[in-house]
């Protein structure tokens, strides 16, 4: 879904967008939230209630990798890239891991 097709969604499913946009935290920028109700809402009917504490989690753990850099084991990182496919976030920041700074300057 590109950002027409999310719209579209969104005018034709306004029920449900409506109850994803309960989910947003206080906190989250305008690009943090539209990556984040995207994921969400491409994956929401794959785990509807009792399960949505499950998809807010698996949210926050893409959000949290793609925008704070935070890491995560390797299956639970790949089972989220999966779920994220095609989403594109414009300007997102890339993280170096210390051994990769490490490396870097003992290259210099």
């Amino acid at each position: 879904m590109g950002d027409l097709d999310i719209q579209e969604f969104i005018q034709q499913n306004r029920a449900l967008a409506d109850q994803v946009e309960t989910y947003r935290g206080v906190s989250e920028s305008e690009k943090h939230w539209d990556a984040r109700r995207e994921f969400l809402l491409r994956n929401i009917n794959d785990y509807e209630d009792p399960h949505m504490d499950n998809l807010l989690a698996l949210s926050m753990v893409w959000a949290n990798n793609v925008f704070l850099g935070c890491r995560y084991s390797d299956e639970l990182l790949e089972k989220v890239r999966e779920m994220a496919e095609g989403i594109k976030v414009v300007d997102a920041p890339i993280f170096k891991t210390r051994d990769e700074i490490m490396k870097k300057q003992k290259g210099l």
